[in-house]
């Protein structure tokens, strides 16, 4: 170990014992220290090979399950859109409007009643809206009818194929006191569409 050591140079001993030189090389150390801190937390240079394919692996992950949720959104505006469509030929097809519903219904029921056999008797008709629709509604109709069993399910038969689109809710018989017919009480549902903002009668509210 050398015991005899000069240092030539432009640097002093006085000015190393200089308070502000000193200051000076501790911020110069402080500020070394913190950039590779900085580069070692932010990797401002892109990183190691390896950290580079991982990013990239993401990056495709990523994207994969945003290509997912665009092709299922979609299928799924696909499928609203055809549920609209079918709909609109739905009613179009089977909901009567308003305006020759009452007439349609009670035809269509005297119809089918002559071809099953038996007697129609008078009806009566309710309306009410549609819960939640404001172009919607549905007619209550209460009827009734004689005639044996098998006119009966001839009727019934009838009322499930018809054009208008009628749904028997609820039957009632009861045999007469002679022969073999029955008295029937029937509730029927339809439904008919109408402009917004009109009464039952048809009447703008």
């Amino acid at each position: 170990m050398l015991k005899n050591f000069s240092f030539s140079g432009k640097v002093s001993g006085s000015s190393i014992r200089d308070p502000r030189v000193i200051m000076r090389a501790v911020i110069g150390l402080l500020l070394v220290a913190n950039l590779v801190v900085a580069v070692i937390a932010f990797k401002p240079f892109g990183g190691s090979a390896d950290d580079l394919r991982q990013a990239e692996g993401s990056l495709r992950g990523q994207l994969a399950a945003l290509a997912g949720k665009v092709a299922s959104a979609r299928r799924m505006v696909s499928k609203v859109e055809t549920a609209r469509k079918e709909g609109d030929q739905f009613l179009e097809k089977y909901v009567t409007e308003h305006r020759v519903v009452t007439s349609s219904v009670q035809e269509e029921l005297n119809r089918m009643a002559k071809e099953a056999g038996g007697a129609y008797l008078p009806i009566t008709m309710n309306e009410d809206l549609i819960e939640g629709s404001d172009t919607l509604w549905m007619m209550t109709i209460n009827a009734g009818y004689q005639g044996t069993y098998a006119n009966l399910t001839k009727f019934v038969y009838l009322v499930d194929k018809s054009p208008l689109f009628l749904i028997i809710e609820n039957m009632q018989l009861s045999p007469q006191q002679t022969g073999q017919n029955l008295n029937v009480s029937l509730k029927v549902l339809t439904f008919y569409r109408d402009q917004p903002g009109t009464s039952p009668l048809g009447a703008t509210l």
